[in-house]
């Protein structure tokens, strides 16, 4: 049965009046909504399920108010996440405070989170940007390419550690781009897609397992060829064939036991089918409604859930 529903809000904190997807016109009210539904349908009692909702950093503390004052702030089914650290912390020896726009762990603990998404296809895309500012090749050469994503790679990982020593557990993102899929027979592809899963495990999760079991940790397989409007998800047997992957490369390389989740978008509409995937115990969530307007509601993703723990 699926158990770990993760949800990306994404950027629900910019009003639709200001060409955001918020449907309130005060996104703190949106957030407070969002709690109250929640508690509303009673989602955080779904039994052996754990649902982690992903704020953007201006709604962490309005929903951890709301949560608060609502009474479900201290059950262990309902968590709350921030979307990202940054690679450094704050230290009573060291920086204490000069990380303007960035998010140290330490922030979003304080925040209320407990949680951070780490990797996601977003942040990976964002990244390998930078790098092209400095060096344009990255964008059409291979070796380039692939020397900018090991340095992508070992950001993330630097993130991963500063969440575990802050106390988090990690939501750590990981998938392949249609480049690196690339063409040829399906033995081919499922080289290249073992190859290049490996690899982001063997960087990404360096050092980590000092941390675990302690700490949790859940690897949510993003296929970033599939991810966007008009774009057709893999099936059953591709998500099987990365998520033993992901586990086989964790457990080869640094003898963990990872749970892995889809990444690529759950909905009511796959849910019954990703449920029923060997390797894979849980998803992660965006949106709940995809005609305009696009939106989210704790309602939609009780439907998902019913839908994947009904298999």
């Amino acid at each position: 049965m699926m158990t770990n529903f993760f949800v990306n809000l994404k950027r629900f904190d910019v009003p639709a009046s200001l060409g955001g997807i918020c449907q309130f016109t005060e996104a703190s009210k949106w957030a407070r909504w969002i709690m109250e539904q929640t508690a509303e349908l009673k989602l955080h009692e779904y039994s052996g399920v754990r649902i982690v909702y992903f704020f953007p950093e201006s709604l962490l503390i309005p929903a951890a108010d709301a949560a608060a004052q609502l009474g479900i702030s201290s059950s262990e089914s309902l968590q709350l996440g921030s979307q990202g650290v940054h690679r450094e912390n704050v230290s009573r020896q060291g920086n204490f405070g000069a990380f303007t726009t960035m998010l140290p762990a330490a922030a979003a603990v304080s925040a209320g989170c407990s949680w951070a998404l780490i990797g996601h296809s977003e942040q990976r895309k964002n990244l390998l940007g930078l790098f092209s500012y400095y060096d344009d090749t990255v964008l059409t050469n291979e070796v380039a390419m692939q020397r900018a994503n090991r340095g992508i790679h070992r950001i993330i990982n630097q993130e991963v550690l500063r969440a575990f020593e802050s106390g988090m557990d990690v939501l750590l993102c990981m998938g392949e781009t249609l480049e690196e899929r690339g063409d040829g027979s399906s033995k081919e592809q499922q080289s290249r897609l073992e190859a290049v899963l490996r690899e982001q495990v063997r960087i990404g999760l360096k050092d980590a397992a000092a941390y675990v079991p302690e700490r949790s940790l859940a690897i949510g397989y993003e296929p970033r060829w599939a991810i966007g409007p008009g774009k057709t998800p893999p099936d059953a047997q591709y998500i099987e064939c990365a998520a033993a992957a992901i586990r086989t490369a964790a457990e080869d390389l640094y003898g963990l036991d990872v749970q892995v989740v889809y990444g690529g978008g759950l909905k009511e509409e796959n849910a019954r089918e990703i449920s029923r995937i060997p390797s894979v115990e849980g998803g992660l969530v965006a949106l709940t409604k995809f005609t305009d307007p696009i939106g989210f509601s704790p309602e939609g993703l009780k439907e998902i859930i019913d839908a994947a723990v009904s298999v």
